[in-house]
C-alpha cells in the first residue's frame, strides 16, 4: 500500500468511504489500486452513488455514458486527477 497521498487524494478517499458507508478508513485506500471490482471491490451501483457524491462536493457532473469512465474510476489517483481538472468548487 502506498502511504503518501496528496491532500486531495485523502479528501476523495474520505468522500468514497463516507458516501458508500465503507468499513475501512480513507488511509486504507491504496491510490494505485482499482476501485471497481478487484481492489476496493466497488460495483456499478457504488459508482453511481459515488458519482452523485462527487457532483455535490465538486460541482461537476460525471455522466454514466461517458466513454472515459473506466479510466476515470480506475483508481483513486485517476479519479483525483479528473476531479482536480474538472472541479468548480
Amino acid at each position: 500500500m502506498t502511504d503518501s497521498k496528496s491532500p486531495l487524494e485523502l479528501e476523495v478517499a474520505a468522500l468514497i468511504v463516507q458516501a458508500l458507508n465503507l468499513e475501512i478508513t480513507p488511509q486504507e485506500i491504496d491510490p494505485a489500486e482499482p476501485l471497481y471490482h478487484e481492489g476496493l471491490g466497488l460495483d456499478s451501483i457504488d459508482m453511481l452513488e459515488l458519482s452523485l457524491a462527487i457532483s455535490k462536493a465538486y460541482g461537476f457532473q460525471l455522466k454514466s455514458d461517458a466513454p472515459d469512465n473506466a479510466s476515470i474510476f480506475s483508481s483513486l489517483q485517476s479519479l483525483t486527477r479528473h476531479i482536480e481538472k474538472s472541479r468548480v468548487k
